[in-house]
């Protein structure tokens, strides 16, 4: 009589179920948002999306299912700012005071600026199509055109102010940003205050906030090493945090 065998089936891999799924995909997509951040904040928004996904630990196929265009990739990545930056010139349109709410636009824009370069590309980019940032773009442009006008008509803004203007500030701002380090916020806010009080119509008034401290050193940049660094090194430190840059996009 042949010998009984004994046969233990093979184990069975549970099915994760759908929970399981979606919070893998979660996970994914915050780690892709992450890693684009971090790599507008150094290399600006023209950064290669194969470059966002090496840093994000995923292939150039999940990006693509998860943000199928570059634009929706930005627009993810910047959505917070751009509320936070249209609630601000919601506010500054409702109040009574035209000079004040053109200053606390000015510096709210700036300081965002400050925090993460990369909104600052973002901000003055112009991206084709009819996207919502698109939309909250020219809603932007146009609530700024209003403040300005506001303010001139007010008396309270040098009538020869053109609304590029701003845009010459941000600009301004945004090297302050690239080149003031840990002094970035600091730095920041006293050039825009210089600038306000240059753009006040009448003579000067107020005093400024505290000098950020800065030496000739600053002029050489460290922006390169530090986009450098951070290019360098592998997927098993994006979990570190970020390369300190600086204390808006758009």
């Amino acid at each position: 009589m042949p010998a009984q065998t004994s046969h233990n089936p093979p184990p069975v891999t549970p099915d994760p179920g759908p929970e399981a799924l979606r919070a893998d995909a979660r996970e994914n997509r915050e780690r892709i948002l992450r890693a684009a951040r971090e790599a507008y904040a150094l290399h600006g928004i023209d950064v290669p999306i194969s470059t966002i996904a090496r840093r994000a630990g995923v292939g150039v196929a999940t990006l693509y299912r998860r943000f199928p265009t570059r634009t929706s990739l930005i627009t993810e990545a910047f959505t917070e700012q751009l509320t936070e930056c249209a609630g601000a010139l919601d506010e500054a349109l409702k109040d009574p005071d035209p000079w004040r709410g053109f200053c606390t636009v000015l510096r709210k824009v700036c300081a965002m600026q400050a925090a993460d370069r990369g909104f600052t590309h973002a901000f003055l980019a112009r991206f084709p199509g009819d996207t919502a940032y698109a939309g909250e773009r020219d809603r932007a442009e146009e609530g700024l055109a209003l403040l300005v006008r506001r303010a001139k008509e007010a008396g309270a803004l040098r009538p020869d102010f053109d609304v590029s203007d701003v845009v010459l500030a941000l600009l301004a701002n945004n090297g302050v940003a690239n080149g003031a380090g840990p002094e970035a916020a600091a730095a920041s806010r006293r050039l825009v205050d210089y600038l306000l009080e240059s753009f006040r119509a009448g003579p000067a008034t107020g005093p400024l906030p505290p000098p950020a401290g800065l030496e000739l050193d600053r002029l050489g940049g460290t922006g390169r090493g530090e986009a450098e660094e951070w290019e360098c090194a592998g997927p098993h430190r994006r979990g570190a945090s970020r390369p300190r840059t600086s204390p808006l996009t758009p």
